[in-house]
């Protein structure tokens, strides 16, 4: 009975509440109504003391006066989610045994022969939030798990984002900010950022799109040959990323300085950061109607001494990539030289510090087989010291990437990709890499040559972007 009392209060107050606004409405519009005609009938009548007659201009003022910007409707903010991800059914056909320390560099590096499973490669997870049409935000979040896990510790035995109780952990990649056209066709980028090395590939900006990854286009399958051997892919620093030509962006350049904190060269213990730093740079270019494609890159990086014996080292790399891209058949070339100062010493005979100059080709083509499927197949060669005698013994001085100056590779991989929609790949494929031993036979520790067979059943999707 209360809560009906209440209630009929209640409605019966919004009524009145109701009938007084609109009376006092009504009364304002009558009100302002009998000003108005009595203005239009008695000229001297007067207007509210709070309404002033808008003062006439002369045509000069009218024609001086500053015109009102029109607003920019035409950008919108670009605030996304996106990520990527890629792995495999695998089934490992043959493996070095796990005594044999060949193919450090693998994904597959002391999986036993006939192991399968399924397997993430590579997971990403980034956000990109545009502050203004000036100023850009992204965040990347990545795990990079590997086959290769200690099963008597449960440990990473190398480059691995396993955890001891088998979980995927995620780590920041990349976060940086960019400022868009520092000068006309050239951004400024800080923080945690991709390495021209391989990986830059940034549209609606004025990095490249056209570096040798990006071009590929399958590192789903396997990563460039630099990539594959351990150059930075992303570090921290800042880079100038622009155009030569803003309104076309077929000419460009990047220059980075970053702390060389993800392939230092020093010993395990040896302080690096802060102390010394990387220098990147690369000239791109596309040609013939964007059909060709070129692009010059180098590196260069000192470190401090391992020992005082060894002396102090250094680390300067030197590459090409061409590709010709068309519908029928698209194919690239990419070639490089680095030279790793002190890198080994020879226990044979000068038992002192030597140079190692690493050297290596990577040629893969690719296609369209009809409008689902597609090809591709890719060759890497890989020398790691050019200047070693197969008679003597060596040392490692440097911990780049998981350097070993004894074991030539030929790495080779193929398949078909059938593409059911965007962003969606199922692909079928073999991966082979054979190992041999630099070492003449005769010499005490000699490996016979020895491979890694996998055949997998690739998946990729991406969304957001």
């Amino acid at each position: 009975m209360f809560t009906k009392i209440l209630g009929a209060g209640l409605l019966m107050s919004l009524t009145l509440i109701g009938f007084a606004v609109k009376a006092q409405s009504t009364s304002m519009t009558d009100n302002g109504t009998a000003a108005t005609v009595a203005a239009k009938g008695n000229p001297t009548a007067t207007t509210p003391a709070d309404v002033k007659p808008e003062p006439k201009r002369s045509a000069a003022e009218v024609a001086t006066a500053p015109t009102k910007a029109a607003e920019d409707t035409s950008w919108k903010p670009q605030r996304r989610i996106w990520g990527y991800t890629f792995g495999d059914f695998y089934y490992d056909a043959h493996s070095p045994a796990t005594s044999v320390a060949q193919g450090k560099e693998t994904n597959y590096y002391q999986v036993p022969t006939y192991r399968n499973a399924f397997q993430f490669r590579r997971l990403y997870l980034g956000y990109d939030y545009e502050i203004t049409k000036k100023f850009k935000a992204e965040v990347l979040l990545a795990s990079e798990p590997t086959a290769n896990v200690n099963s008597a510790t449960g440990t990473s035995i190398q480059n691995s984002d396993n955890l001891v109780d088998g979980k995927m952990a995620f780590w920041i990649k990349n976060f940086n900010i960019r400022v868009r056209d520092l000068w006309a066709g050239t951004d400024f980028v800080i923080g945690e950022m991709s390495t021209p090395g391989f990986a830059l590939n940034e549209p609606g900006t004025n990095a490249p799109v056209s570096l040798s990854e990006a071009t590929w286009g399958y590192r789903s399958i396997e990563r460039t040959i630099t990539d594959f051997h351990k150059n930075n892919s992303y570090d921290v620093g800042a880079a100038l990323q622009g155009t030569f030509d803003p309104a076309t962006k077929n000419f460009g350049y990047v220059l980075m300085v970053s702390n060389n904190s993800q392939a230092s060269l020093l010993n395990a213990g040896s302080a690096n950061t802060g102390f010394y730093k990387i220098f990147y740079g690369d000239l791109w270019g596309k040609f013939a109607d964007n059909h060709l494609y070129a692009d010059f890159y180098f590196h260069s990086a000192r470190t401090a001494p391992a020992t005082s014996a060894i002396g102090g080292q250094s680390n300067t790399m030197y590459k090409l990539f061409a590709s010709y891209n068309s519908k029928p058949i698209n194919v690239g070339v990419e070639l490089y030289s680095q030279s790793i100062t002190n890198g080994v010493t020879n226990t044979t005979n000068s038992k002192t510090p030597e140079d190692a100059t690493v050297q290596g080709a990577s040629f893969w083509v690719k296609g369209a087989i009809s409008s689902t499927w597609n090809y591709f197949a890719k060759y890497d060669t890989y020398n790691p010291d050019t200047d070693f005698n197969s008679m003597d013994a060596y040392s490692v001085n440097t911990n780049y990437g998981s350097y070993d100056p004894y074991t030539k590779e030929h790495f080779l991989t193929a398949g078909l990709d059938f593409n059911p929609t965007k962003n969606v790949h199922f692909m079928p494929n073999i991966w082979f890499i054979q190992y041999v031993d630099n070492n003449d036979p005769s010499v005490t520790g000699y490996v016979p040559n020895n491979h890694t067979l996998v055949y997998r059943f690739t998946f990729f999707f991406t969304f957001g972007k």
